[in-house]
This record gives structure tokens, C-alpha cells and sequence, in this order.
């Protein structure tokens, strides 16, 4: 009832001041930033965060919130009109969505995905409100030992999910984040590590730069050496129509809710599995299976209610455990902490208020981007038809602007450049770049953790492996390890196999 108390105080707050036209303006931004392929939701919430660093600290958390969710849903657009999806949370709704304009049916397409994603969306802030603060709860019984478990896990599970046909590439970029995370002044002693005398790295690398140049600058190379795109020409057909198809797939969307507030949950997993879950139990339990990829409304409601779910899942770990679920939340976790807010199992006591805060604005994003998507299919459009080659140079500024503005060092635009660099070759190689991010954002909390702990149990580390939550913590991981290791893989698949025949 408190929890209730505090969502409408916070929702009042919002309409009753400037911050109801920030919501607005902002979740349209994020919306523009979404469809334009190249730039991703992740590169939007990190450029917005180095522009919102002297906002107060509520409005700037509202303007991040409404440009990450106006973001997961923009991408739809250039999936259904381009068959390229504008941030990786939607490249399963290309799958039918693309087809489906391709049949003249643009218009009732995106209202399909707009209904999906305000589905999602609401399914996703139920789980918000009534996880967060039994999880907050919870966690209050983690010590330093399972803390440790837990980012190690985030990161394992991140490159296992992300790289799904070949694991131990998203584990090599989820430990090279992991050390990088190690550079500079360690958090006990201050005693500077890899830094080869230099006063810069003593610093340690700056997150945001480096996310920014992960996702921003090797985003835009990448886009830089593929094709011109061309947007598919039809006509464009009634978008109540849509609205009326959606409707028709409740349970679809219920179900895709679900499961993509569950992907939302796990570490550094995110949007992208949130839709491809989603996309694949509706396929399995559909009457109509081979429409999928040609044009179903199931699979379109399926993955745009999963990536928009898994939204507010991700910022369930992220309030509570301090630990992110996908690569933007894991920018908004930064974010908190550099306008002082202190994530964590704490939360719930210090500022329970806060936690449905941020229910209210992902409530009012969500309304938002309902009510921009219907209202403005078609002006939209036409944000589609500007230039990749006049865009990309005014990224790439802001990129810089970006990299600059947190803390006036020259030294992360190098830093930024240098991650741009590095994340298109890590890209070309096909390894993944969340579990990267993810381990920069975990490495402080695995490598205070892990030290901490030792000290506690005067250097024994049997503590690590005898708790009860640190034993099924590392337990899970090495059953996922040995799982993901091929000979394994395929003498389960033939046990399986025999089981089914038999």
C-alpha cells in the first residue's frame, strides 16, 4: 500500500511540472535515436547522460528512463520499413514485420508494435513494482562472498546468452571488460595497478567513454561500411486495423510479457533475448507456424511485447543488485551513481521511495511512447529519409562532445576512440559486446568483493564456496560452463535424441 502511495506521488509530481514536457520530448528523441539504424538505445542513453550531468538528479533519471524506453520501441520502425533493425532488441521483429510492409501493410505493422510494446511495457512495471522490492529484501542476506558469485556469474551468463553458438567468445569480451575494469587505483589500498606511470590511467577508464565508444563509435563504423539502405515503399494502410490485430493475441502478449521480464532479470542478458524468447515460445505454441517469417502478427506481437518487457526487467537487478540486465541499463546504472543515487539492497530502506519513482517514469515513457508512435506514424517517416552521410559526422561529434563533457579530460576522447576502434574489429570478429560493457560496470564490484572477502576471512577462501547463496551461485556457473563445452552439448543432444526416438 506504501509502494502504491509513492507511485502516485510520483506520477503527480511528473504531471504537474516541467518534467510531464521532458517526458514528452525526450521519449521522442529516444524514439528518433531508436529508428535510426546505427544508433542504438545504449549509445542514446549514454550521450543523453553526459548531456543531463548538472540535472537534478530525478529529472535527469526520467529523461534517461523515457530515452531508453522510446529507444527499445523506435527500433521497430526500421526493422518493419528497412528489414534492418535499429537496435539489436529488434532484429527479431523484422522477422514478420518487414514482411508485412512489403505486403502493404506498413501502417497496421507499427500500430501492431506500438500495441506490443505498451503490452510489454505494462507487464514489464508490474514485475518492477512487485519484484524490486521482494528481491531489494532478499539481497539484504548477500555479504561480500556472493556479491563476488554474482558479477562473475552476470558476466558468464552475459557471454554464454550473447554468443550462444560460440560461448567462449562472449566469455574473451566479457573478461577483457573485466580487466579493463581492473586498470587504475585499486579500491582498498589506492594502489595504482597497469597504469606504467601514467597519472591518466592511474585514473582507471572511464565508463562512459568507453561505452560510447563501444556503442557509439564502432556503431557508426560498422554502419559506415555497410550499403546505403532504402526504405521499402508502400502504401501506407490503417493503423487502427493493427491496433485491432494486436488485441486479438492476448495470450501471445501475456505470455511475451513474461518471459521477457524474466530474460530482463538475468545479467547483461537483456532486450535482444527478451524478443527472441518471446519470439520463439509464441512460435512453438502457435496454430499458425508457418506464417512466422512471413508476415504473422503473432510473432510481431510476440517479439515487441518480449523486448519492451524486458525493459523494466532490467532495471529490477539494477535497483536492487546494482548489477545491470542489459547493456543500456547498465548506462543508467553509471548514471545513478554520478548523480548520487546508491543502487543496491539498501535501497529499499534508505529510499523506498525511489524505486517507484522509477516505476512512475517508466509508466509515463510508456504512455508517451504509445501515444507519439500512434499519433505520428507517418511524420516519423520521414526521419527515415535524412542521409546516413550527413547523420554519421553529427554523431560522431556528439560522440566526442560526449566522451569530453563527464570529466574534461582529453584523455577519454582517446579512450573513446581507442574503444570505437576496438569494438569494430571485436565486432567484425562476430564477439559480442555486451558482456564487454558488463564487465567493465561488474569488474569494481568482483574485484572490491573478492578482496574484501579474503581480508574478512583472513586470506581462507572457503568462505567463497561454503554459504549456502555462494554455493548455488558458483555451483550454476560451472554447470553452465561444462554445459557449454561442445563434447558435453552433443552427448546431451544424442541422450535426448534416444529418449525421444525411444
Amino acid at each position: 500500500m506504501q509502494g502504491l502511495t509513492y507511485f502516485l506521488d510520483a506520477i503527480a509530481d511528473i504531471v504537474t511540472s516541467i518534467q510531464i514536457l521532458d517526458v514528452f520530448w525526450a521519449t521522442l528523441l529516444g524514439i528518433i535515436v531508436g529508428m535510426l539504424p546505427g544508433l542504438t538505445a545504449t549509445l542514446g542513453v549514454a550521450l543523453m547522460t553526459t548531456l543531463t550531468f548538472d540535472m537534478e538528479s530525478g529529472r535527469a533519471i526520467l529523461i534517461l528512463i523515457c530515452m531508453y524506453v522510446g529507444a527499445i520501441y523506435g527500433g521497430s520502425r526500421s526493422a518493419i520499413l528497412l528489414n534492418i533493425p535499429g537496435t539489436p532488441a529488434n532484429a527479431a521483429t523484422s522477422m514478420d514485420g518487414f514482411p508485412l510492409a512489403r505486403q502493404g501493410k506498413a501502417g497496421s505493422a507499427m500500430a501492431i508494435a506500438t500495441s506490443g510494446s505498451f503490452i510489454g511495457s505494462i507487464i514489464g512495471i508490474l514485475g518492477l513494482a512487485l519484484v524490486a522490492p521482494a528481491l531489494a529484501e532478499f539481497a539484504l542476506d548477500f555479504g561480500v562472498y556472493e556479491f563476488f558469485w554474482l558479477a562473475l556469474f552476470g558476466v558468464v551468463v552475459a557471454g554464454q546468452l550473447t554468443a550462444f553458438d560460440d560461448p567462449i567468445k562472449g566469455w574473451i569480451s566479457g573478461f577483457l571488460g573485466l580487466f579493463v575494469a581492473m586498470i587504475g587505483q585499486e579500491g582498498i589500498h589506492a594502489v595504482a595497478r597497469f597504469s606504467y606511470g601514467s597519472t591518466d590511467f592511474a585514473g582507471g577508464i572511464g565508463l562512459l567513454p568507453a561505452m560510447v565508444g563501444a556503442f557509439g563509435f564502432a556503431e557508426l563504423l560498422s554502419v559506415m561500411r555497410q550499403d546505403a539502405y532504402t526504405v521499402v515503399q508502400t502504401k501506407m494502410d490503417s493503423v487502427l486495423s493493427g491496433i485491432r490485430s494486436a488485441l486479438s493475441y492476448k495470450i501471445t502478449a501475456i505470455r511475451s510479457g513474461l518471459i521477457g521480464t524474466f530474460m530482463g532479470l538475468i545479467p547483461g542478458v537483456g532486450e535482444d533475448m527478451g524478443a527472441w524468447g518471446s519470439y520463439a515460445a509464441a512460435r512453438h505454441s502457435s496454430k499458425e507456424k508457418d506464417k512466422f517469417g512471413h508476415g504473422s502478427v503473432e510473432g510481431l506481437v510476440a517479439a515487441e511485447t518480449g523486448n519492451n518487457s524486458a525493459v523494466s526487467g532490467a532495471l529490477i537487478p539494477v535497483l536492487t543488485l546494482a548489477v545491470p540486465g542489459s547493456a543500456p541499463a547498465a548506462v543508467l546504472l553509471a548514471a545513478m551513481i554520478i548523480h548520487g543515487i546508491r543502487p543496491g539492497p539498501m535501497i529499499m530502506i534508505e529510499s523506498p521511495d525511489f524505486v517507484f519513482s522509477v516505476v512512475a517514469m517508466v509508466f509515463m515513457a510508456t504512455v508517451a511512447m504509445a501515444i507519439l508512435g500512434l499519433l505520428m506514424t507517418k511524420p516519423l517517416l520521414l526521419i527515415l529519409q535524412v542521409k546516413r552521410e550527413r547523420l554519421m559526422p553529427i554523431i560522431f561529434v556528439l560522440c566526442t562532445v560526449g566522451a569530453f563533457a563527464i570529466s574534461s579530460r582529453l584523455f577519454d576522447v582517446w579512450i573513446m576512440l581507442f574503444f570505437g576502434v576496438f569494438g569494430f574489429l571485436l565486432r567484425e570478429m562476430k564477439y559480442p559486446m555486451a558482456p564487454l560493457i558488463l564487465g567493465i560496470v561488474l569488474g569494481d564490484l568482483l574485484d572490491k568483493n573478492l578482496r574484501r572477502g579474503l581480508v574478512l576471512s583472513d586470506g581462507d577462501p572457503t568462505p567463497f564456496f561454503l554459504r549456502p547463496v555462494s554455493a548455488v551461485l558458483w555451483v550454476s556457473l560451472l554447470l553452465l560452463v561444462v554445459l557449454s563445452i561442445p563434447p558435453v552439448r552433443r552427448l546431451f543432444s544424442r541422450r535426448r535424441s534416444k529418449e525421444v526416438s525411444s
